[in-house]
């Protein structure tokens, strides 16, 4: 006969109510529904391959889903301002692209309805912002109040916010906001002043995380319509990481973890409106200075530095959030 005598588990707290900030693994006894329950994804989240972009690039810049993703600007090269479009399976090049060719603009929008702005383009930072009607860019006639390059942003055509980034005269915190035809500085800056950095969410609801300050940084900020608030970190210090998602489900992905020789990362974190969770699947081709889409649970990752002058390699998440699952015994 097996003897299980000394053998002790942990105790399953027992609860009337659902913890209001459980973390990953966390298992309770809810005893006003008497369930068990716990914290965590009911799939396992990975990277697959998608369709290759037709050219190579990286420091291009992106936007909308995973099945209607939106690539521009950049670099091979040179520095061009290619535009092509991916539908699930398979990206197409638009016959005409940026009017300010570019390297590391920002996006925010959708495949149909997208604004670019900032950038690179020797020898100075770009204030040029233009406005994507699904098929042509129309520049607009005012652009960003300061010029900037690697630049955070969230939000849509027509209400978008614009945050750090930096231009030769350093790493900025200034924070801008848009209303569909002009730009406006706001007085608010960001607690830590950073570029390459991942954002996600909407103009009044934002989310900032990563980047480099002058050296490598996890800090996270939370934009709330008025004000930044530092939140908690990351847990992998990165730069120009792949974004995704909104401010309460957002995902980070890949980047830059130091150097020299530059080393990328392929890990990817997830952001459940109060920490980071790292998850243990990384993507297949480890790259920094991308174009990214999506959300949370379907996210995009396309072109980039993956040791090389740029790479036509997408991959696609698909993955579910962290949320409280009812656990069954049958």
């Amino acid at each position: 006969m097996t003897n299980y005598t000394g053998i002790q588990g942990q105790n399953i707290l027992i609860v009337s109510s659902d913890p209001s900030d459980p973390t990953e693994g966390q298992i309770w006894y809810n005893s006003t529904s008497n369930l068990l329950k716990g914290y965590a994804n009911i799939v396992t989240n990975a990277w697959a391959s998608g369709g290759a972009l037709n050219t190579a690039v990286r420091q291009n810049a992106g936007t909308g889903t995973q099945t209607a993703a939106l690539s521009f600007g950049g670099a091979l090269t040179a520095i061009i301002g290619q535009t092509e479009l991916y539908n699930g399976t398979s990206w197409t090049t638009n016959p005409t692209g940026l009017n300010t060719a570019r390297v590391n603009p920002r996006g925010t929008g959708t495949q149909t309805a997208a604004l670019g702005f900032g950038g690179y383009n020797p020898p100075a930072a770009q204030t040029a912002t233009e406005l994507w009607n699904g098929s042509t860019w129309t520049s607009n006639p005012t652009g960003l109040n300061t010029a900037k390059s690697s630049v955070g942003g969230s939000g849509t055509q027509t209400a978008t916010l614009a945050f750090g980034g930096s231009n030769p005269g350093g790493v900025l915190s200034q924070t801008e906001s848009w209303n569909g035809s002009s730009w406006t500085s706001l007085p608010q800056t960001m607690n830590t002043a950073r570029t390459s950095l991942g954002a996600a969410g909407t103009q009044t609801s934002a989310l900032a995380f990563g980047g480099e300050t002058g050296a490598l940084t996890t800090a996270t900020e939370s934009w709330n319509g008025s004000s930044w608030t530092t939140v908690n970190s990351m847990s992998l210090a990165r730069s120009a990481l792949g974004d995704a998602g909104t401010q309460t489900a957002a995902l980070g992905f890949a980047g830059y973890k130091g150097g020299p020789p530059p080393v990328n990362s392929g890990a990817t974190e997830l952001w459940k409106g109060t920490s980071w969770t790292t998850n243990p699947n990384s993507m297949s081709t480890i790259r920094h200075n991308f174009g990214s889409a999506g959300t949370q649970t379907a996210a995009l990752g396309f072109g980039g530095n993956a040791g090389n002058p740029g790479t036509t390699a997408t991959e696609e998440w698909t993955g579910a959030a962290l949320a409280v699952r009812t656990i069954t015994t049958s």
